[in-house]
Order: structure tokens, then C-alpha cells, then sequence
């Protein structure tokens, strides 16, 4: 077994590597029309496949009571997706594979499993007019929230509607709302229901700024919880103590500094359903953009998450601790002009009520297509 093991991962690597020289001939991603704001999108064939690479480095440091972490990680996510007048729709699988193994992923704080395949995304979207869009299946979580509040990486399953208005020349109100099943790890069975209104301020300016309020509540929490992914919460056995109805305030601004752009966030949070150890706070600069081929990007984050301000099962696992810590996020990116994208990261994480201070490098390249 330890020799099959090993060739299914050597085989998995040169997929990976092989996939990168298709890759590198395939036009860039196309956004989400749920996310893109008012600027115009270009023109997309109607059937097309899209998807990412990604190739991970990871070292954690300074632990008191265990080992250092290394490991390799590996991720290719492809699919299809078609487009029409009024419609859309997408199907695409993940396949992940780690130099570490399935049962590290609870020690390690993880949102996805270190080996495996799975289904991405399959969902249906119907827009009857240019600003309106409903969308049922599996896909992206369609509000536009920080790491502090949800992991990127992870796909509900449910139904959403979003409705856009252009308010004068450049302004604009969006809003969304949807009703989800959280489909995380190991059956888990919760149910999320949320709701966003952003407002976009001289959108296409070199000054642009927005406002963003959302309202999440999390339900049926008990699986999870009885899975450890809760992870830093307050609990009494398998049981929270707290509920989880979130309320996430975002203000952003983003001035154009000739090629580049530095854009400004501050996102703040407060559990309306727990009683104290209810608030979060999160803060970020970024310069430039590696996405933009070639280009630099630096970019810095500050977060401190009380123990009950953040759902822990469900923001991003890049940070170690997903609650009751703080910490810093320096990272430096460049894109390449074949496509691919380099980041390097830098997390110093300190748990509350502990002298631990945790050091965590991630290494990465990525093309997506």
C-alpha cells in the first residue's frame, strides 16, 4: 500500500504538471457575473471549460506541543460551463492531493481534505434581465465577504437571487440573498441563511469606494460541531454555546497610483447570538495585483477574532487558528506572463490566553483558466 500510495501521488503530480503546459495556451478565468460589480465583462465563448492549478508549499512553525508542519499540497479543479442570453450554467470536479494524509485534516485546521476528489461546482443560473440573476446548485458563495468571515475555497449548496441597480453615471446598489446548505466535511449538515447589500461609490474613478453589510446565521450546527470543525469556538461537549447570526460591516477604497491600484479594507463583525467574545475586526492594504500578468502585488492583513465572533468551521483556513487569536498577514505576489500567478505568505498568529506564537509560510503558484 505505501508504494501504490506513493505512485498515486507521483501520477497526480504529473498531471498537475502536464495540466500547466495546457494551461498556459487557455485564456484567463472568466469572473463570476455575481461578483464582478458594473464594469463591463468581456466577450465569452458560450461553451467553454474553466477551472485553476495550484501548488502549495506549507511550513508551520512554533508549536509547543507537536512537531512542525511540512507538507506539499496540490490542487486541479476543471469544469464546464455555458452561457446564453438569460442563462448559465456549470459543472466542474476538484482533485487534491498531499504529501500529508486525510487524518491530519482535523489537527490541521483544515477546510478541505488533503487527498481527494469531489465535486466543485454544478449549479443553474437564470438572469431574466442585464441586473438580475437566480441561481440554484452547488457553487461559490455568491456574497462578496473577507477570509475573516468565509473561506473562498468552499461551495455551498442552495439558492440565490441578486439584484443590481446603477444609481447615476458611476454609483450602484447590489443585493443578495440565499439560503444554504454549508456541505463541509464529514456529513456535515448545517444550513446557512444570508443576506447582502453593498453600495459601490464612483465605480471605474481613480477613486472608487464601497460599503458592504451583511447578515449571516448559521444552523444545524451540531454534526459539524461533533466533528471538531467548529475548532475554536466555546463549547460544552458537543454542544456551542453560542449562536451564530453574524452581522459583517465592510468599507473599501481603492485609489489608482498610475498602472497599479492600492486598495483599502476594514471588515467588522459582531455575533448577534452569543453574549460576549462576540467581535471581530480585520484590516488590509494591497498594492498592485499579480492577476493583472505581469504584476506586482504586496499586500498586508491584520485580524483579531474573539472566540465566538466567527463561525470557525467555515472562514479561511490559511490562518491557523480560526478564532479567539490575532495575527498579521504579509504577502508579496508576482504574475507571470505565462499565466501563472506566485504568492508567498507570511502568517504570525498568537492564540488568546496563550504565549504560543504560531509562524505559518505558504508558498504558491496558481494558473487559472
Amino acid at each position: 500500500m505505501p508504494n501504490l500510495n506513493r505512485q498515486r501521488k507521483t501520477l497526480f503530480a504529473g498531471l498537475l504538471l502536464s495540466s500547466s503546459a495546457v494551461l498556459a495556451q487557455s485564456s484567463p478565468a472568466d469572473e463570476d457575473p455575481l461578483l464582478a460589480g458594473w464594469e463591463e465583462q468581456e466577450p465569452v465563448s458560450a461553451h467553454h471549460l474553466f477551472g485553476d492549478i495550484a501548488l502549495r508549499g506549507d511550513r508551520v512553525t512554533g508549536f509547543t506541543a507537536r512537531d512542525d508542519v511540512e507538507r506539499l499540497r496540490g490542487r486541479l479543479r476543471i469544469g464546464w460551463r455555458g452561457i446564453g442570453d438569460a442563462w448559465e450554467y456549470a459543472l466542474a470536479v476538484k482533485a487534491n492531493l498531499a504529501s500529508d494524509s486525510n487524518v491530519d485534516n482535523r489537527r490541521n485546521n483544515d477546510n478541505e481534505r488533503s487527498d481527494a476528489g469531489s465535486l466543485d461546482q454544478a449549479f443553474f443560473r437564470w438572469m431574466p434581465s442585464e441586473n438580475t440573476a437566480l441561481t440554484v446548485g452547488k457553487s461559490t458563495m455568491p456574497l462578496s465577504l473577507t477570509p475573516m468571515v468565509w473561506d473562498a475555497d468552499l461551495r455551498p449548496i442552495g439558492i440565490s437571487a441578486n439584484q443590481q441597480w446603477s444609481v447615476g453615471d458611476s454609483d450602484g446598489l447590489r443585493f443578495t440573498a440565499g439560503y444554504f446548505a454549508g456541505d463541509h466535511l464529514y456529513g456535515d449538515d448545517s444550513r446557512i441563511a444570508a443576506a447582502q447589500l453593498a453600495w459601490t461609490y464612483n465605480e471605474g474613478a481613480p477613486f472608487s469606494a464601497d460599503v458592504q453589510v451583511a447578515y449571516l446565521d448559521f444552523s444545524d450546527l451540531d454534526r459539524a460541531t461533533e466533528q471538531r470543525l467548529t475548532r475554536t469556538n466555546r463549547r460544552v461537549g458537543n454542544q456551542l454555546i453560542s449562536d451564530f447570526r453574524l452581522l459583517d460591516l465592510q468599507l473599501g477604497g481603492r485609489w489608482q497610483l498610475g498602472e497599479k491600484a492600492v486598495v483599502a479594507r476594514l471588515d467588522l463583525l459582531r455575533n448577534l447570538g452569543a453574549d460576549d467574545q462576540r467581535d471581530g475586526a480585520r484590516g488590509s492594504v494591497v498594492y498592485g495585483d499579480a492577476d493583472t500578468l505581469p504584476g506586482w502585488e504586496l499586500g498586508f492583513a491584520y485580524e483579531r477574532i474573539q472566540r465566538d465572533a466567527a463561525q470557525a468551521a467555515f472562514n479561511e483556513d490559511d490562518w491557523w487558528f480560526h478564532s479567539f487569536a490575532r495575527g498579521a498577514m504579509p504577502w508579496v505576489g508576482y504574475g507571470l506572463n505565462n499565466g501563472w500567478s506566485l504568492r508567498a505568505t507570511m502568517f504570525v498568529e498568537r492564540r488568546d490566553a496563550s504565549s504560543e506564537t504560531l509562524r505559518r509560510l505558504l508558498l504558491e503558484a496558481r494558473r487559472a483558466f
